[in-house]
């Protein structure tokens, strides 16, 4: 171990503290029963202040934590459940899944896969899955079966496109930062995407289900944020939207989002549409559009008055709001490691172990996704330390380094990811469940990740 991977007193430091932080969550949740909101908040601060972070900056660190993530997740979630409030009391939702359900029923969870794969592309995790869930809840509860079976086909599409498919900010983040190759990226991502989601997704599925055996009733909150449970003003829709308006609405954001997606791509920064399409594309302003589209197909279009509509969505917020809490103190636990230098003394370990370039830089990335939580955060990072590493790699290989990372950036989501918790709050799980079926998941994708990645660097 040379001086600049040396770790000093100070890396032993946040690193006992990381780790006795993550161990005080795992107390303060599961064995004292404290609300998740917050016990986060109590580990965040301890982390801030063990971390050696000044006194009079550990709140502003936290604070800009939870900022960071409500500024863009809180937004997010809200226009969701807008979105998934409507969906479901206009009867779009029984729509879709009728056309779903039609066939043999052992191909849904493939069915779901595929459409969430495909939302996957553009999205981010966490406006595919406010879009899906109001779907996978309600398949899960006309096809009476148990909600893993298809809630994690669903969680693996999205979750593996985030980490593998550019445009996704990870992946696109460290093909800047290594000099990789979009389209090689992309291409090589899409063969080791399809196997990882029929594995981790369909297959993983139903182990899940036998693990955590729990229905539709178990998802309370999402099967509420959807609207499933009343309806607001107790007004009936007088007609149902057509399957073809459904997918329009719901799509509609991807078509946007997919717009700017392919401007990130192929057009200049200096071209005239650029703009535009980055404004339209923005996840924000295509989620707006779909909930204005959906007052519509969703709305004055089977039947509903503009007082009931204004009813519903006030009514779509309140089983969020909780969420929204949530997940803001995931992002300032999050946040505290990270300024603390957690990540920094995870990367000193990894670098010192010599080992080659593919493997080190999934290990790397893993180790600080499991320190900070965030798979953005551990791409960005792990992609500045291999960097250097990397200069003389082929086209392909820089590709492959490309995706080890992203692979090693999903492993194993657990207390101090937002992810972990939108996905406890929106399925009704505890916390040992989330653990069972969410982060074996993500283990499951990341490991499938670094073997594929290997198998073909074994081939180009």
């Amino acid at each position: 171990m040379d001086a600049s991977t040396a770790l000093n007193a100070h890396d032993i430091q946040v690193l006992a503290v990381a780790a006795i932080g993550i161990a005080l969550l795992v107390v303060l949740i599961v064995w004292l029963k404290l609300h998740a909101f917050l016990a986060l908040t109590i580990g965040a601060l301890f982390v801030g202040v063990g971390s050696g972070i000044p006194l009079d900056k550990v709140t502003a660190s936290y604070e800009n934590g939870v900022g960071g993530v409500l500024g863009y997740v809180g937004v997010l979630i809200a226009l969701g459940a807008m979105l998934g409030k409507l969906l479901a009391d206009s009867g779009g939702a029984d729509r879709l899944v009728e056309t779903l359900l039609r066939g043999r029923p052992a191909t849904l969870p493939w069915k779901m896969a595929l459409v969430a794969s495909i939302i996957g592309i553009p999205m981010f995790f966490e406006i595919g899955l406010v879009l899906l869930i109001p779907v996978v809840m309600l398949a899960v509860h006309r096809s009476k079966g148990p909600a893993m079976r298809l809630g994690i086909p669903a969680l693996a599409g999205l979750s593996v496109l985030h980490g593998f498919i550019p445009p996704h900010p990870g992946p696109l983040a460290a093909i800047a930062i290594l000099h990789a190759n979009v389209g090689v990226t992309l291409a090589l991502g899409l063969l080791i995407a399809i196997p990882t989601v029929a594995v981790a997704g369909p297959l993983f599925g139903l182990l899940a289900a036998r693990l955590v055996p729990i229905g539709a009733a178990g998802a309370g909150l999402a099967v509420t944020a959807s609207g499933s449970a009343g309806n607001a003003g107790d007004q009936k829709p007088s007609a149902s939207p057509t399957f073809a308006w459904t997918l329009v609405t719901l799509l509609s954001p991807l078509v946007l989002m997919l717009l700017k997606a392919a401007a990130d791509i192929w057009l200049d920064k200096s071209a005239p549409l650029r703009p535009v399409l980055d404004f339209i594309g923005d996840p924000v302003f295509a989620l707006l559009v779909a909930v204005l589209l959906a007052m519509v197909t969703f709305g004055t279009a089977v039947g509903f008055t503009l007082p009931v509509l204004a009813k519903k969505i006030a009514d779509s917020l309140l089983p969020v709001v909780g969420v929204m809490l949530i997940v803001g103190a995931g992002g300032g636990f999050k946040q505290a490691l990270v300024d603390g230098g957690t990540g920094n003394a995870i990367a000193k370990i990894a670098l010192a172990a010599g080992l080659s370039t593919l493997v080190l830089s999934w290990i790397v990335a893993v180790l600080i996704r499991l320190a900070t939580g965030s798979a953005t955060v551990a791409t960005v990072t792990a992609a500045g330390i291999i960097a250097p590493l990397a200069g003389g790699l082929s086209t392909n290989h820089l590709s492959l380094v490309v995706l080890a990372i992203g692979a090693g950036s999903l492993f194993f989501s657990h207390v101090n990811d937002a992810g972990f918790w939108l996905v406890k709050e929106y399925f009704g799980l505890t916390v040992g469940q989330t653990i069972k079926t969410w982060s074996v998941m993500e283990t499951v994708i990341s490991v499938m990740g670094l073997l594929l990645t290997l198998a073909l660097s074994a081939v180009f």
